[in-house]
């Protein structure tokens, strides 16, 4: 049963990388504008003044104009930085933030390194995904970073899948690890798909 599920998921994941792929230019600077109003509002509705967000590859609906603008706005900005063990660190946005490229090319803040629980204190999680559908079952891209930190938080916050409008879908696979989110922010809208946690 687990292989099967594995192995829809990565037939899945392949179809919208490449479909992402097939994005314009054009489109993907549409989609980073619209992207970064959601999360301005987002943030207006959650009263949020503490975050955790993610530096968007080229493929991904662009996050980085919403992280500078939200930094320059005095709002607290984690960002993760992978590690090889399975679990995220953390370090915090600043304005003058070099960049680098970390493990599996995801561009990756440079300041003060955090531990994992760094993210315990956020009042809103904004993430990655392949794909989310309508009852918050969220589809990353196979690494389960995400999905570690959210299932080992004792008082998880809202969180919001960043996704392209067409990445909602009506059912995704799921298995026992898999977190649900709260809900997803795409270029033209934000829905709430599921209750919090706790």
């Amino acid at each position: 049963m687990s292989m099967d599920v594995e192995h829809e998921k990565r037939a899945l994941r392949a179809e919208l990388r490449e479909r992402r792929g097939l994005l314009s230019d054009s489109q993907r600077a549409t989609a980073a504008s619209g992207v970064c109003a959601q999360l301005d509002a987002l943030l207006e509705a959650h009263d949020a003044r503490s975050i955790s967000c993610f530096l968007s590859t080229t493929t991904e609906p662009g996050t980085h104009d919403f992280v500078r603008s939200a930094v320059e706005r005095g709002i607290r900005v984690l960002l993760p930085i992978t590690r090889a063990d399975g679990l995220l660190d953390w370090a915090v946005a600043s304005e003058s933030d070099a960049l680098r490229e970390g493990l599996f090319g995801i561009p990756e803040p440079t300041g003060a390194i955090l531990g994992p629980i760094a993210v315990n204190d956020v009042d809103l999680m904004i993430i990655p995904a392949a794909a989310v559908d309508h009852t918050g079952v969220r589809l990353g891209w196979g690494r389960g970073y995400f999905d570690k930190t959210i299932g080992s938080m004792e008082n998880c916050p809202p969180v919001y899948a960043v996704i392209y409008d067409s990445e909602i879908l009506d059912h995704l696979p799921r298995e026992v690890h898999d977190q649900p989110v709260t809900g997803v922010v795409t270029p033209t809208r934000t829905l709430t798909l599921s209750p919090q946690r706790h």
